[in-house]
């Protein structure tokens, strides 16, 4: 065996295993839990949450604001997100959604579950809308309490809050406002008529809740509600026959 076939059998050994730990995949390969061509999807991880929600029974609205500074809010009327200490991980359940792949509350789905059906579930969820961003900001409304955290590039930076409810606080729902990195797509910009198409598309299946689109630069906002469901929107959308 040559000098150069020794160097390169050499070169793979028990050393060259990497193992990639929590978020790391992501980052490395975002390909491979996300499309990359530009944030919508990881945007829309957050929407199905809120959307979730509401088709559990627990939340009337939906709000999605764009930020002036690029970044995205999605706001919800839900049960907001438990934020005590999980069971067995000994970790505020809150940051485990946020920072470990397959963390949720759709996996569960026998007696107790969270969830009995789930119209967002990808395998991955918010974790990755976490990997992928700058910066997350996030709040959970529930038992009289907001809780909060933040992260950056899927690590907490802010640590798990506590503060009672005061006046003016919604009584229950989540909110998440996150900065996608740039860096992980082909472009930043999120396509408006997907956007408006997947948001017309929630509030159609989702009888009776109402789903906002707000834009900070604009000064615009759309809202959208079909009491009916699918035959409110068809009404609606359909010209009118003789």
């Amino acid at each position: 065996m040559s000098s150069h076939t020794a160097t390169l059998s050499a070169a793979y050994s028990e050393g060259s295993i990497r193992v990639l730990k929590g978020l790391e995949p992501v980052k490395q390969r975002p390909g491979m839990y996300t499309r990359t061509d530009n944030p919508l999807h990881v945007i829309q991880e957050v929407i199905d949450n809120a959307a979730d929600e509401a088709l559990a029974g627990f939340g009337k609205k939906i709000r999605v604001i764009l930020h002036a500074d690029a970044s995205v809010s999605v706001e919800d009327d839900g049960r907001g997100i438990p934020y005590g200490l999980h069971p067995e991980e000994k970790a505020p359940v809150i940051e485990l959604v946020f920072t470990r792949l397959h963390a949720g509350g759709k996996f569960d789905k026998g007696k107790g579950g969270a969830y009995s059906f789930s119209g967002g579930l990808h395998g991955v969820g918010v974790s990755v809308t976490n990997a992928l961003g700058k910066r997350m900001e996030v709040s959970s409304h529930r038992e009289g309490m907001v809780a909060s955290m933040a992260f950056e590039g899927g690590d907490v930076v802010q640590k798990l809050h506590l503060r009672k409810q005061i006046e003016g606080d919604r009584r229950q729902g989540t909110s998440v406002r996150v900065w996608p990195d740039p860096k992980y797509f082909e472009s930043a910009q999120l396509p408006m008529g997907d956007l408006v198409h997947l948001l017309r598309s929630k509030a159609v299946l989702m009888p009776g809740v109402t789903v906002q689109l707000i834009d900070e630069k604009k000064k615009d906002t759309q809202s959208w509600q079909y009491k009916g469901g699918l035959r409110d929107y068809l009404m609606q959308t359909l010209p009118a026959t003789r």
